[in-house]
């Protein structure tokens, strides 16, 4: 039955059938969008977003292009094996090259400044510090190139602005990124292939049929595929009974600008828990969520005071007390992780497919994972 209020222009345009529909309008969807559209032109490809822009994760992160600080790539080792370590970097490293490649540095603001992790004597494993970077940088040289990717330059510390550290490791291979250009180059290629984007379509619940998904949106309209890809990260489970995914609350502080701000790169303390850098001449803090993990385990977007204050303490105790600036910005993203830190690729039902979970990596993630949901679900089309 038509709906009263759509026209048979509409049914025969905006809510004409279509082959493959993707939930959710960020860097995964978008991305998925695109390898299906390339390896396939004739498909019908639309992509329906529930809010105005992309607001999870893909537009409220931090605007990291990083692959991974030592100590975490040291803890994933000792949890997942070399093996998965090295397989999750490799993945991060050519998502960052493949973004490169599809826009220009300037387009995306991609500023090659480097990236450093720093470290305090109280870590489990400065004693082995120096022969885990040597294991570090001989495992990773096949895949980032350099015999020395992470060198430790701790005399940096002071010109850097920075305080209250024992070590600081160095890896020239990161980058800043801004993430909103980003979504916005990418949503505008992806226009340009001839896929269809429709924000405001709140999906609320799908229909599998023989041959058909119907998927109906919370003001009453409804669209009709043969195949559908989640792409909704965190916010899976509203949809489709979905693999263990975790929410994980991601808050972002801003400062106010500073004049000749000495700190220049992006940073990590703590297993990456915390990380920051500079966005021009504002310092962006973010993290802490590991002083209240169950807290931060939600899928709500409203920010704590607990993390806030968590936040500014962090940098008043670690900016060099000279440097005199106020937090002029706050806000938060949703992240989705995995017990094994492994991103779910694949198929949760007979038509119905899901790209979720990057486990805080999803810049760099999520032109690869793109690349292996397109190639399953063409492969069953």
């Amino acid at each position: 039955k038509l709906m009263a209020s759509q026209s048979i222009w509409e049914n025969e345009s905006f809510y004409a059938p279509q082959d493959i529909i993707i939930v959710g309008g960020g860097l995964m969807g978008l991305w998925s969008a695109w390898e299906l559209k390339k390896s396939a032109p004739s498909l019908r490809i639309c992509i329906v977003e529930r809010n105005e822009i992309p607001s999870g994760a893909s537009t409220r992160n931090a605007g990291f292009a990083c692959f991974g600080s030592p100590t975490e790539l040291l803890h994933d080792a000792a949890v997942l094996g070399k093996e998965e370590m090295l397989k999750i970097v490799s993945m991060r490293f050519k998502g960052i090259e493949k973004i490169r490649a599809h826009f220009h540095d300037s387009v995306i603001d991609y500023d090659a400044c480097g990236g450093y992790e720093c470290i305090n004597k109280n870590y489990s494993g400065w004693d082995s510090l120096d022969h885990d970077l040597n294991w570090l940088n001989e495992s990773l040289k096949e895949i980032e190139g350099s015999p020395s990717l992470y060198t430790i330059v701790t005399e940096k510390i002071p010109s850097l602005g920075l305080r209250g550290f024992d070590c600081l490791i160095e890896n020239k291979s990161e980058a800043g990124i801004h993430s909103g250009k980003l979504v916005m180059a990418l949503t505008e290629k992806v226009r340009s292939a001839g896929i269809v984007i429709m924000n405001g379509f709140d999906v609320t619940r799908l229909e599998q049929k023989a041959d058909e998904v119907t998927l109906y949106s919370a003001n009453k309209t409804k669209l009709t595929c043969k195949r559908v890809l989640v792409c909704t990260n965190a916010f899976t489970s509203e949809l489709i009974p979905s693999p263990m995914v975790q929410p994980a609350r991601g808050q972002v502080i801003v400062s106010s600008p500073i004049p000749n701000l000495p700190l220049k790169g992006t940073f990590h303390f703590d297993q990456g828990y915390y990380y920051w850098r500079n966005l021009g001449n504002r310092i962006l803090l973010g993290g802490a969520r590991n002083s209240a993990f169950e807290a931060e385990n939600t899928c709500s977007m409203e920010g704590s005071d607990f993390i806030r204050e968590e936040l500014e303490s962090f940098l008043k105790a670690h900016i060099n007390p000279s440097i005199a600036y106020t937090i002029e910005h706050h806000w938060s993203g949703i992240m989705g992780f995995t017990h094994d830190k492994k991103p779910f690729v694949g198929r949760v039902d007979q038509q119905i497919y899901a790209a979720i979970a990057c486990n805080g990596m999803g810049v760099a993630l999520t032109p690869l994972i793109a690349e292996q949901v397109a190639f399953e679900m063409l492969q069953n089309f």
